[in-house]
């Protein structure tokens, strides 16, 4: 009787250890891939509790969740010949589990080069803007480049997005320079704009003010009054303008320059016409008389042209400070020709 209990508990524990060697779980997002002596052998198996033959099946799981894949940066040369650096990262899960097992020796990383190497394609056919301004297109193109080989592999590309793009440290200046010129130029726009409404705001505030001139001299009022309101030691005093209009009507009056820009003086730099004897200028004498009748008598060695023309004598103006001896000369002469005081004529 004891024999037989233990050759019954023998054998269920057996039994148990052949379950547990034949049985198998499968959780809910993998999926089982069977092979039977090295063959696949009937459909993929889902989740919950599987048997297989032991030591003849080998039971594979495949994951089927959505895996992210970041791509590690590339460095490539724009279109527009610009050195940039761009990394990447890629959304995909795997649709067919035996595909994933025996088309491809390791599906991710398959996936992971195939990504880098689209990524580096899509930098050398784009543009420095495109990748800056444009990334929706771009990562249209790059899931379109992955998924197209990826699809037999049992692998769907979701999604892929692109991080970031590093740009070189010079050109990144130059655009910060590009960028605060186009902002310069729309606010010269903008400044240019205010200037022309405000000149036509001054405009129509002129005529209005021209109609009633006491109109001006409150606003001079106002400016000073807003002046003087700051603590400071600026000492304003108002010049009417019509005062310095006046003043050029005058100017070019009867007193002023004529018309031509020349003045009284016919041009500029002219200097003054004799007009006749006086302090403003002399007229011509002409030559003398002693020098042109001979030397004169009381002066027997006859050397008063010579000193007249020492003294400067002839047809020039003579200085103020020679009047005298002129007159003095003039007399001389008149007072030997027609016989003088004490000196009969002939």
């Amino acid at each position: 009787m004891g024999g037989v209990i233990v050759a019954i508990v023998t054998v269920v524990c057996l039994a148990l250890l052949c379950l547990a060697c034949c049985a198998r779980v499968v959780k809910q997002y993998e999926r089982g891939v069977v092979f039977r002596l090295g063959r696949l052998h009937g459909s993929v198996r889902g989740p919950g509790l599987t048997v297989i033959l032991p030591g003849v099946d080998r039971l594979h799981k495949v994951n089927m969740q959505i895996v992210t894949l970041p791509i590690p940066a590339q460095e490539g040369i724009t279109r527009d010949n610009v050195t940039v650096r761009v990394d990447a990262v890629v959304y995909f899960r795997v649709v067919d589990a035996a595909s994933a097992l025996i088309r491809v020796e390791d599906y991710r990383f398959a996936v992971s080069q195939m990504a880098q190497t689209s990524l580096r394609s899509i930098i050398g056919k784009s543009d420095l803007d495109d990748l800056l301004s444009n990334r929706e297109k771009l990562n249209q193109g790059l899931e379109l480049m992955i998924d197209s080989p990826a699809i037999g592999w049992g692998v769907q590309v979701d999604r892929v997005e692109i991080k970031d793009v590093s740009l070189p440290e010079a050109m990144k200046r130059s655009m910060a320079r590009q960028a605060e010129a186009d902002r310069e130029r729309r606010a010269r726009r903008i400044n240019a704009d205010a200037e022309l409404q405000a000149s036509k705001k001054l405009a129509d505030a002129a005529r209005e003010m021209s109609k009633q001139p006491a109109a001006l001299q409150l606003r001079l009022l106002q400016t000073v009054v807003a002046v003087a309101a700051e603590k400071n030691s600026t000492l304003v005093l108002p010049f009417p303008v019509e005062l310095l209009r006046f003043l050029e009507r005058a100017q070019q009056g009867p007193g002023g320059p004529s018309g031509d820009g020349h003045g009284v003086l016919g041009g500029p730099g002219r200097a003054p016409e004799d007009t006749g004897p006086g302090p403003a200028g002399f007229r011509d004498l002409g030559p003398d008389p002693a020098t042109a009748s001979g030397p004169a008598e009381g002066d027997p060695n006859g050397d008063a042209p010579e000193r007249d023309a020492a003294e400067g004598s002839g047809p020039t103006t003579d200085a103020p400070g020679h009047e005298d001896d002129r007159a003095a000369r003039t007399s001389h002469t008149s007072d030997s020709g027609t016989g003088g005081p004490g000196h009969p004529g002939p």
